[in-house]
Formats: structure tokens, sequence, C-alpha cells
């Protein structure tokens, strides 16, 4: 039986993620930071951890649970947005978001990466089209660019790093998503935008390491 690890799955496309992978016949290994969302990725029948991704404690005791864990495909999915002007943000803002969106990949990462490695498999992040520089035509949402782009750099180092010891690296834009980031009127649902990524995910190989991919698989400008 294939695992898949997902960080980051109390709602929107984590949750999602956990639910089509059980509903394959995955084992699914799944994180959320409260309590009831813990309890409704072990009623999908995940395998549920609890994980707040910004408490160094949190994280070395998940790294204990997951130690000699294989597994075949990884995602990290927990992250925020902050504020949505494009002027300065508070020192507060910019430490939750580049907390949760940056600090927690890099200790994250030499974790997933080893196991992902083992089973030669696959581990991406989800990352948005905002972090593109090449593609930039805005300045909306400035905090939020500036920390997906640092994701990305974080997701190089990672497949530079692993991808030498057989694991696929690769950092997403799962489209604009009907979730309570993206709204209502989004042009994605969750189902279609988790389903594309996975299928992108399953058919990459050890080529496109390091890439930054659409959720249907067209490349990104960094």
């Amino acid at each position: 039986m294939s695992t898949a690890l997902i960080i980051g799955a109390s709602r929107g496309i984590g949750h999602e993620m956990a639910r089509q992978y059980r509903a394959d016949g995955w084992r699914v290994i799944a994180t959320a930071r409260q309590p009831d969302d813990v309890a409704a990725l072990a009623r999908l029948g995940a395998e549920a951890h609890q994980l707040d991704v910004n408490d160094v404690e949190s994280l070395a005791g998940l790294g204990w649970k997951l130690d000699d864990e294989k597994v075949d495909t990884a995602w990290l999915v927990a992250g925020v947005y902050g504020p949505r002007h494009a002027g300065f943000p508070t020192q507060q803002e910019f430490d939750e978001v580049m907390h949760t969106n940056v600090l927690a990949a890099m200790r994250l990462l030499p974790i997933v990466g080893l196991l992902v490695a083992n089973t030669r498999g696959k581990l991406a992040v989800l990352s948005s089209r905002m972090g593109s520089i090449g593609e930039r035509s805005n300045p909306e949402g400035s905090l939020y660019r500036a920390s997906k782009a640092a994701l990305n750099s974080v997701l190089a180092d990672a497949a530079l790093t692993w991808g030498q010891q057989g694991a696929t690296c690769l950092s997403f834009h799962p489209g604009w998503v009907q979730t309570d980031m993206g709204g209502a009127g989004a042009a994605l649902t969750v189902e279609e935008s988790v389903t594309a990524l996975r299928a992108t995910l399953a058919q990459a190989d050890a080529s496109q390491n390091g890439a930054f991919l659409n959720y249907d698989g067209t490349p990104i400008p960094w």
C-alpha cells in the first residue's frame, strides 16, 4: 500500500487530498493544528497527528513519530495569506506569514525529504503563481508574494539535496480555487484542483526535479 503524507490537512486543499488519497486506497498520514480537525481526519481513515508548524517542539515530535517511515508522496500544504494590502506589513503580519510559509518549510523539508528519498518518491510544496517574479504584474498581496517566492527557493534547495538521493521535489500553483483564501467565485473547485495536482505529481519524473508547475503541469517562470 502506498503512503501519502499531507502537512496541513485541516480544510480546503489539504483535507481534500487526504480524502482523495484514502478513497483511492492509500495509507494517509495527515496533520492539523486543532484537535477537532485531527479527529475529522481520523474519521476519514487517516493516521492523524496534531501539528503546529510554527512550534519547534511540535515539529520535533512529528519527526520522532515519523522516524523510519517510508513515504511515497508528501505534500506540504500549510500556509497563510496575511494582509491583502501592498503597503508595509506590521512586524506581527510579517512574522506570521514568513514563519508559516517559509520557516516551517525550512524545518519540515529536511524531515520529510529523507522519508521520501527512502522510497525514491515525490515531495511537493503548495506555492502560488503569485510567488513568480517572472510573471509579476501588480504588487497586491506583496507579503504573500514574497513568502511564496522564498518558499520556491527553499524547494529548489530541497530538490538539490534530496534529488541526489532519489526524491523528485516540485513546487505547485494549485490554481484559483474555491477555498477560504480563493473565495467562492474562484475558477476551480477544491476537488478539481486536487484531482489535477495529484495526477500531475504522479506523472512527474526525476527530469522535472526542482520545477515550478501549474496544477495542470504547465511550467511557471520563477
